[in-house]
């Protein structure tokens, strides 16, 4: 019997092979103008009200004056208010870093700011032309994306073909590949058109560097010592017990790419991180990318499946355009299943 029963009947109807006539849609919700009062919301819905009220500043990594940052909603609106307070297109910002100004991609920002975290935005520096003999078919490559239309060097595998090509970083935009721009890929899309490259085939890759302090320039591996600014947070006074850690957990601005941005409490050692960890860890093995936000993503829709066949229809309606095979999605079930029941015997047995 195939795997996913369910995942593979309701992909035979949408092929065509049921006669059936399809089902009639359903009508459109009805419009509304209505405001919401936050009065009328549970406290951690209030809190997407008011997050718009939080200020978080935010320097260039190569050096800048202290901006204040506010009014966003998703990361595309957080590099828009970052690229209007220090007057440059948003654009011209590859990624950011929280609480460090180096390229360091262990506090890179992904879906989730601490509410007292200070922000670093990376900026485009020089533009290289690197010529690759793709010479064994595994490049070495871990690529990310800012979510905001720029994919860049995350991970360079140590002796690998690009380790060995010491002119690519992490941290360089990937900004064309044979002269087609990957300005706007996502980074799926940028590591697969890497990985269909044929063995023994030569490609240009157009790389654009972040722009570095005078400090900070260096080869590749040197070591670098620099002081990281401290964190410094206002807010709206009814915002500071919602910024404080409470019993282990995280205060956190969570964005999200549909929907608006909510401020949560994370623990640091809940299950649900141990597994997006692990999934995170399976997308780089799987698809030569890391994700935190798509790993969370995957772990928030199995999180309260009871089983494998509905976890996959859930994966096929929320994440259909990535086209993960069931060997894949076995190994993502398998993960979050292996996290959940490892805490509740933690829980059990302390």
């Amino acid at each position: 019997m195939p795997f996913f029963e369910k995942r593979k009947r309701r992909s035979a109807v949408g092929s065509g092979a049921s006669n059936s006539p399809p089902p009639e849609p359903l009508p459109p919700p009805p419009q509304t103008t209505q405001r919401t009062s936050e009065a009328s919301l549970p406290q951690s819905n209030a809190a997407v009200l008011r997050h718009r009220q939080l200020v978080f500043h935010a320097q260039l990594a190569h050096g800048s004056p202290t901006k204040k940052i506010m009014e966003f909603s998703n990361v595309k609106e957080l590099y828009q208010r970052i690229a209007e307070a220090f007057g440059i297109p948003s654009s011209e910002i590859l990624f950011c870093t929280l609480n460090s100004h180096k390229i360091d991609m262990t506090r890179l920002l992904g879906g989730q700011i601490g509410l007292n975290d200070f922000i670093f935005a990376h900026v485009k520096g020089h533009t290289k032309d690197i010529m690759v003999d793709k010479t064994e078919p595994s490049l070495g490559l871990t690529i990310t994306d800012n979510g905001a239309g720029c994919a860049f060097v995350k991970r360079i595998k140590e002796q690998s073909l690009i380790w060995q090509t010491k002119e690519i970083n992490i941290g360089d935009q990937i900004e064309s590949i044979n002269g087609k721009s990957m300005v706007g890929s996502r980074h799926y899309e940028v590591a697969k058109m890497l990985k269909e490259m044929p063995v023994s085939s030569r490609f240009m890759m157009r790389l654009v560097e972040p722009k570095k302090s005078f400090q900070d320039i260096a080869p590749r591996g040197a070591s670098k010592t620099a002081a990281t600014k401290s964190p410094v947070l206002e807010q709206d006074p009814s915002l500071v017990e919602a910024a404080i850690d409470k019993g282990g957990k995280k205060a956190t601005l969570r964005l999200k790419k549909n929907g608006p941005a909510v401020v949560e409490e994370v623990e640091d050692d809940s299950w649900e991180m141990d597994a997006c960890y692990k999934v995170d860890d399976l997308l780089e093995s799987f698809m030569g990318i890391r994700d935190t936000e798509l790993a969370t993503t995957m772990v928030d829709l199995g999180k309260d499946k009871h089983d494998i066949d509905d976890f996959a229809l859930a994966m096929d309606d929320a994440l259909g355009e990535f086209e993960f095979p069931d060997e894949f999605v076995m190994d993502v079930w398998t993960t979050i299943e292996t996290a959940r029941n490892n805490r509740t015997q933690q829980q059990q047995h302390p």
